[in-house]
């Protein structure tokens, strides 16, 4: 049986990380390891870490950010499937690993994603926007697209053959990395056309003008650092994209 292995980056998240704890060992599929990397939060969150004990994993200490804390991560899981959570998101159903190693093992696929939601960060009932991206292209990377991180699990020979997380991006770091692993490669993707992840409304890429500004230039300097060219239109269609996404229904 496939080893899924999910990696949580947290910072001060005491108020909505049990939820994404209990969502994570709600799942009906047996063979998991999960670990938590915290950058040394001050607001109880460690405190509601060593609740767990036993049941997770997890390491409190300093980082230079969020994808500093993946990396972390990345060096000490070991299961035959990666994926990723964030620290107040968590799953609509508890199905969602054994959806995910079962079209991985029929299709042969070295990843897949699927759809994700994101909810008000009050009433999670109330959904504010729902993605559903379909089929991975070289074509639609170059209109502004990109799959959910969140909803993202990939073979570890393929996380093994991508490399780490850069370091020096505060909030595109997962689209460097996705393009990194995506774009014009061979890699067997598949989409899964079902919702995978339920997430609060906001993100750091997202919580302002200033923030967005930020982001779209990291998202410039992705392609750029890994020598590739896209249309001069590509960086300004990705926030475009999530307009759309306000009038799509599950």
């Amino acid at each position: 049986m496939l080893k899924v292995s999910i990696i949580t980056a947290s910072y001060n998240a005491a108020e909505n990380i049990r939820q994404t704890i209990e969502s994570v060992l709600s799942q009906d599929y047996p063979n998991l390891e999960y670990w938590v990397i915290d950058g040394g939060s001050t607001d109880g969150t460690l405190d509601i870490l060593k609740e767990y004990e036993g049941k997770i994993n997890y390491l409190s200490e300093k980082d230079s950010g969020i994808y500093d804390a993946i990396n972390k991560g990345l060096a000490r899981v070991t299961g035959d499937i990666i994926g990723y959570i964030g620290a107040d998101d968590f799953y609509p159903n508890p199905h969602v690993y054994s959806t995910v190693v079962e079209t991985m093992e029929s299709t042969g696929a070295e990843a897949v994603f699927g759809d994700k939601q994101y909810v008000d960060p009050i009433n999670t009932a109330k959904v504010v926007r729902y993605w559903r991206p379909g089929k991975n292209t070289d074509l639609k990377w170059l209109w502004g697209w990109m799959p959910t991180h969140m909803t993202f699990y990939a073979s570890r020979k393929l996380v093994e053959r991508n490399g780490p997380y850069r370091t020096d991006f505060k909030c595109s770091g997962d689209y460097e990395w996705l393009l990194r692993a995506l774009f014009r490669k061979n890699v067997k993707t598949v989409y899964i056309p079902k919702l995978l992840i339920t997430m609060r409304a906001g993100g750091v890429s997202n919580a302002s003008l200033k923030h967005r500004f930020y982001a779209n230039m990291e998202d410039r300097k992705a392609w750029r650092v890994n020598g590739l060219k896209p249309y001069f239109w590509t960086v300004s269609m990705k926030p475009i994209r999530k307009i759309y996404q306000l009038f799509v229904k599950k």
